[in-house]
């Protein structure tokens, strides 16, 4: 008979899955409880949450909420002490945080994870967290949009010059005869 608390953990951690757009499992161990709550509060600041559940919950609430047959997460990557980071606003930006904290501390290590149900490998996600934010990527697709533009005013401007030069050569050469 399960107890009270496990039977709210479940349904708490099944209502987390049901909202995140990310989840990524890792093995914590060997972080200290300072690192811990400082890495929960990187990752609360850019719209995710990290949280520390029992795997046989996780592995419940993960059959419960009955992602496609793609975004099951394998049984022996529910093993050992997880810590689970659910990202709601963005799905990378909590990804990177974890990433960049595990660069510098070399701890946790990513295992795996559900992006948009879809299983990644911890390779997968360490190779989505290098790559450039939303803000960037939105910061470069405004840039390639508006470069034909901004060619283009080049372009214009440039044969005027041109122009206005060449009659002004003209001009002084008149006015030197």
């Amino acid at each position: 008979m399960p107890s009270q608390k496990n039977i709210e953990q479940l349904k708490l951690l099944a209502q987390k899955l049901e909202q995140a757009k990310s989840v990524v499992l890792a093995d914590y161990h060997g972080l200290s409880v300072d690192q811990i709550q400082g890495l929960r509060q990187q990752i609360k600041q850019v719209g995710g949450e990290l949280m520390v559940a029992k795997n046989t919950l996780l592995k419940l609430a993960l059959d419960k909420v009955n992602p496609p047959a793609n975004g099951k997460i394998p049984e022996d990557k529910l093993t050992g002490p997880t810590i689970t980071l659910f990202g709601y606003e963005d799905e990378i930006a909590p990804l990177k945080v974890l990433a960049e904290f595990a660069a510098k501390h070399q701890l946790p290590q990513i295992k795996a994870g559900l992006i948009i149900n879809e299983y990644l490998s911890a390779d997968q996600l360490n190779q989505l967290a290098k790559l450039p934010g939303k803000p960037e990527l939105l910061a470069k697709l405004i840039g390639t949009i508006n470069a034909p533009r901004v060619n283009l005013v080049f372009v214009l401007k440039a044969n005027l010059q041109k122009l206005v030069l060449t009659l002004k050569a003209i001009k002084e050469v008149k006015n030197n005869d």
